[in-house]
């Protein structure tokens, strides 16, 4: 804990979502500022240390999390860091003109001029939102996870994932991610090869301050996956340090050898690419724990024998 910590409890979790906001309000309002951005987004700010951590997150995804609280607040306690966190109430992808008054708003006031340390964090659409609004704080670091370069069908008509979304505008203000970031000190987007729109979009980040990690073997959202492993916090603070790398980016994550999504992730795989016979050896490694109906299905539908568990269990006994 630092000097600057602050010291604050979270009682968040269960709200309905209007509570979860109102009691967001009172909480933020104690140590900081709550400023609504029109109907769909709220700009919420801790005030601590000379390091700022700027997050862009659903109001649904954080509720969804332990302690119901954004990102940042934890840092904001432990670390001393400094939290802005831009809030959408949907999947907005954050292409608000209220965010846009407000950015230029920070910036003529010099906001971010008075931090030490900037980082912006997103995943998905956040992570699109990190990039694209990182250019109102020349000098500060983007850490983004699976973004989205635009949804504009004209660039990115290839990717029929967010059909609705794709009728926002992705042409006016912080608009193209990749063009975003050019005043940023340091870039890192991180992407799954095996998502094929995902790495598509991460082409499109062709600046020479970015650095491309990615992780083979996860799919799906891959904070969540980070977060299970317990090594979203420790890239986090890497990034905000100037210090992430490949090698610091892996070393977060060993723990995903023997993590269930990343294992099975590792058999589907196998069998994709035309390798049974190794497909069936990871599943017999894998069970050699105890039985799991995932890698018996795997084993059944590839015409491979099943262990005997009976037997090993009356070993056992």
């Amino acid at each position: 804990m630092t000097d600057h910590a602050l010291s604050f409890k979270t009682e968040l979790r269960g709200l309905e979502t209007a509570d979860w906001f109102a009691a967001l309000d009172e909480l933020v309002e104690e140590h900081g500022s709550f400023t609504p951005l029109g109907r769909a987004h709220v700009a919420a700010f801790l005030d601590a240390g000379p390091k700022l951590l700027v997050t862009f997150e659903n109001a649904v995804e954080v509720q969804g999390l332990p302690d119901a609280a954004p990102r940042g607040f934890a840092f904001a306690r432990r670390e001393g860091w400094s939290h802005l966190a831009i809030i959408s109430r949907d999947e907005s992808w954050f292409r608000d003109p209220a965010i846009y008054r407000h950015m230029d708003r920070l910036i003529d006031d010099g906001f971010f001029e008075d931090f030490e340390d900037v980082l912006f964090y997103g995943a998905q659409s956040g992570g699109y939102a990190a990039a694209a609004y990182s250019v109102a704080a020349p000098g500060s670091r983007v850490l983004a996870l699976r973004p989205q370069a635009t949804l504009d069908p004209a660039i990115a008509g290839w990717d029929n994932r967010f059909t609705a979304q794709r009728r926002l505008n992705f042409t006016d203000r912080f608009g193209y991610a990749p063009d975003m970031i050019d005043a940023a000190a340091q870039v890192w987007i991180v992407f799954s090869p095996q998502q094929r729109f995902d790495a598509m979009h991460a082409a499109l980040f062709t600046k020479p301050n970015v650095q491309m990690l990615r992780i083979s073997g996860m799919t799906g959202r891959l904070d969540t996956m980070f977060d299970s492993l317990g090594g979203l916090d420790e890239m986090i603070r890497d990034a905000m340090a100037g210090t992430l790398s490949p090698q610091r980016f892996i070393r977060a994550l060993a723990r995903r050898k023997s993590f269930g999504p990343y294992q099975k992730n590792l058999v589907k795989r196998a069998r994709v690419a035309g390798h049974p016979q190794l497909a069936a050896q990871l599943c017999r490694f894998l069970l050699r724990d105890g039985p799991d109906p995932y890698y018996v299905k795997q084993l059944q539908e590839m015409d491979e024998a099943v262990p005997d568990f009976r037997a090993k269990d009356a070993a056992a006994s």
